[in-house]
C-alpha cells in the first residue's frame, strides 16, 4: 500500500454509512471522511453517478464494506484500485469461514455482516491496521481509537444478545421484508423469515408472499417489520394474506438494514441502528426491554 505522504487531514471516501460510521471512529481528526450515500440508500442498487465517481477519483484512500454489497461499482474499485490508489474492503478482516452462503446466492455470501457486532468488531480492527499502513505516522492513534470503539461495540453486542433473549420463545420470529438479517439470526438466536432473497435486485414472487403468509399463520407470529432502505409492498402483501387467513399481524417497527438513520441523529450511527433494531424487535415481539433502549438515546417509539 502506498504510504500517505501528503497534508491532514487527508481525503477518505467511504460508501455505506455503516462503513463512513465506523472509519470515522478510528481515523479520528487525522481524515476527513465523505460517506457517498445518505441515509435511506439501499448499496445493492446504487449507481454512481458522476459527482460521486469524481469524490472518489479524488480521494487519498477508499474504504468499501465488500462481500458485493457495492456490487455496482465493484469495476469503479478495481479501476481504480489499479492506478495506485489504495483501495480496501473492511470485511478483508473477517475469517471466510465466519461467512454465510445462501443458496439463492449461486456461490457468493452474504454482505450484512455488519448485522452481528462482534463481525463488525473485526471489520473495525482492520480498518484500523490498514489505516496504519496508509499513515503510520499516526498507527498508534488508529490502534487507540479501534480499542477504544470496540470495547464499546462489546457492551452493545452483549445488548442486543440479552434483549432478544426476553423474547418468548415461542414469538421470537423475526418477518422482515429480505433476508438481511441472517447474522443477526445467528448470533443472537432468532429465526428469521423474509419474502425476499438477500439482494433487494431479486423479486418477492406470489409462490413467496404465499409461503410467508403460512408461516405466519401457523406459528401465529404477532409483528412484522419494515426496513428502511426497501419498499414496503412485500411486508403489506403479507400483512394483507394473513388478514385473509383470520390471523391478524401488527407493524413492529421500521428496521435498519442496508441503511442506517437520518443523520446527526443517534439512530444514524452503527450503534444507535443496532440498538434500534434490536429495541424495537424485542418490544414488539414481547420482550422486556427499555424503550429508550440501551443507552437511553433511542428516538420515542411511534
Amino acid at each position: 500500500m502506498t504510504v500517505y505522504k501528503g497534508e491532514y487531514p487527508y481525503r477518505l471516501v467511504t460508501t455505506c454509512g455503516m462503513v463512513t460510521d465506523i472509519v470515522t471512529q478510528v481515523a479520528g481528526p487525522h481524515a476527513k471522511v465523505h460517506g457517498i450515500m445518505g441515509e435511506g440508500v439501499d448499496p445493492h442498487l446504487f449507481k454512481p453517478t458522476r459527482d460521486h465517481i469524481k469524490d472518489l477519483m479524488e480521494a487519498d484512500v477508499i474504504v468499501y464494506s465488500g462481500l458485493m454489497l457495492e456490487g455496482r461499482m465493484g469495476d469503479t474499485f478495481a479501476k481504480i484500485g489499479r492506478s495506485g490508489k489504495p483501495v480496501f474492503a473492511v470485511t478483508e478482516g473477517i475469517d471466510e469461514t465466519y461467512l454465510r452462503e445462501p443458496p439463492e446466492m449461486e456461490g457468493h455470501v452474504d454482505p450484512h455482516v455488519w448485522m452481528d457486532v462482534s463481525a463488525w468488531s473485526a471489520c473495525v480492527e482492520f480498518a484500523a491496521k490498514a489505516l496504519s499502513e496508509f499513515d503510520p505516522k499516526h498507527a498508534d492513534d488508529y490502534k487507540n481509537n479501534a480499542e477504544a470503539y470496540r470495547a464499546q461495540l462489546k457492551d452493545l453486542d452483549a445488548y442486543v444478545r440479552k434483549s432478544i433473549a426476553t423474547i418468548p420463545e415461542e414469538q421470537r420470529v423475526l418477518v422482515t421484508a429480505h433476508d438481511a438479517f441472517g447474522y443477526f439470526s445467528r448470533a443472537y438466536k432468532i429465526p428469521v423469515l423474509s419474502a425476499q432473497g438477500v439482494s433487494t435486485e431479486s423479486e418477492a414472487g406470489v409462490h413467496d408472499v404465499n409461503k410467508l403468509v403460512d408461516e405466519l399463520v401457523t406459528r401465529k407470529v404477532p409483528a412484522v417489520f419494515f426496513e428502511s432502505s426497501v419498499s414496503p409492498k412485500n411486508i403489506q402483501a403479507v400483512i394483507e394474506g394473513a388478514a385473509r387467513k383470520g390471523h391478524a399481524v401488527r407493524i413492529g417497527g421500521e428496521l435498519f438494514s442496508d441503511a442506517m438513520g437520518k443523520g446527526g441523529t443517534y439512530e444514524g450511527t452503527y450503534i444507535g441502528m443496532l440498538d434500534h433494531n434490536a429495541t424495537t424487535i424485542a418490544r414488539a415481539l414481547g420482550g422486556d426491554v427499555p424503550a429508550k433502549g440501551m443507552q437511553g438515546k433511542l428516538s420515542e417509539p411511534k
